[in-house]
């Protein structure tokens, strides 16, 4: 986990500007203790408002529409999900030389599933599975659709085929050349002809709570669009392996076709060996894990 830059165009935070903007905007809460959250994350910075609340900061421009999103969508979705979410509370204005609207979201209890001890990966592979099934029911009435604002979660595969391929090149022979025919597989895969469907889009451990060894609660909605469900299923690459991967693939019904698009959105752990090479070495590392268990998935099926 880091608090480290991670991004050229990063705004800095510290616990003085949090409280600075608390005191202007929410003085009921300005007192509260203010600490700081090491997370995996990159696009927001999180700090701890006293035992119950999180204050939760966009690092970068990408990820400022993420506030309102979340704002507008989560309040309805809460009630059909079956694990807790994050629905904020208050949202504050950009002051203090901060350029962006933050948020006040509920703190959830916990450890993510990166540190948490997990007492049965199979329990929590159908529990995630209950929460994506639950997700992908909601009326997708006004959605957004996928696209620079969700980092294009949930778009055909073959609007990323180019870029992907680049940076496949980039990798070149740092990388098992195997992921090159996951990413050709996916690609060739049948693409998604239903109706788009609601996808949270980054459904990595870092954003997954445990609670009890038991799944809690999913956080981060920032990528939240509608669109190919597909990309919601790179937790069976990221977390699971062997008989609980087994276990969530059967949960979530995904077929021959949608498993193969799904492995393709885990290729695209590519892009973090990349950018994060020199910034954030637990998430290079956990995209250099979940490579090599994409190719141990795609070898042991052909």
């Amino acid at each position: 986990m880091t608090n480290t830059k991670m991004h050229a165009d990063e705004v800095e935070t510290d616990e003085s500007l949090v409280r600075r903007l608390l005191e202007a905007q929410f003085p009921d809460w300005s007192k509260l203790k203010i600490d700081r959250v090491s997370s995996f994350g990159t696009d927001n910075a999180i700090y701890k408002l006293g035992d119950d609340l999180a204050v939760r900061m966009p690092r970068i421009e990408s990820a400022a529409t993420q506030v309102d999103k979340e704002a507008r969508w989560l309040p309805a979705m809460a009630p059909s999900l079956p694990l807790a979410v994050p629905v904020p509370i208050a949202k504050g204005a950009a002051a203090e030389g901060y350029p962006w609207a933050w948020s006040v979201v509920p703190w959830i209890a916990g450890q993510d599933a990166n540190t948490a001890r997990i007492g049965d990966l199979n329990q929590v592979a159908i529990d995630l599975a209950r929460f994506i099934a639950a997700l992908r029911l909601i009326d997708t009435s006004g959605g957004p659709a996928p696209s620079k604002q969700n980092f294009f979660r949930g778009v055909p595969l073959r609007a990323l085929d180019r870029h992907t391929r680049d940076q496949l090149a980039t990798l070149g022979h740092s990388i098992d050349g195997i992921v090159s025919e996951v990413w050709d597989a996916a690609v060739a895969a049948p693409a998604w002809d239903q109706a788009p469907e609601w996808i949270h889009g980054d459904l990595l451990p870092g954003n997954l709570i445990v609670s009890q060894q038991r799944l809690s609660a999913v956080i981060d909605f920032g990528c939240l669009g509608v669109g190919d469900p597909a990309c919601d299923l790179v937790p069976a690459w990221y977390l699971f392996s062997g008989e609980s991967r087994r276990t969530f693939r059967h949960a979530t019904g995904a077929d021959d076709a949608t498993w193969s698009r799904a492995r393709g959105w885990a290729v695209r752990a590519i892009g973090g060996l990349i950018y994060y090479a020199d910034t954030n070495p637990a998430m290079v590392s956990q995209c250099r894990h979940v490579l090599a268990e994409v190719v141990d998935d795609f070898r042991a099926q052909t």
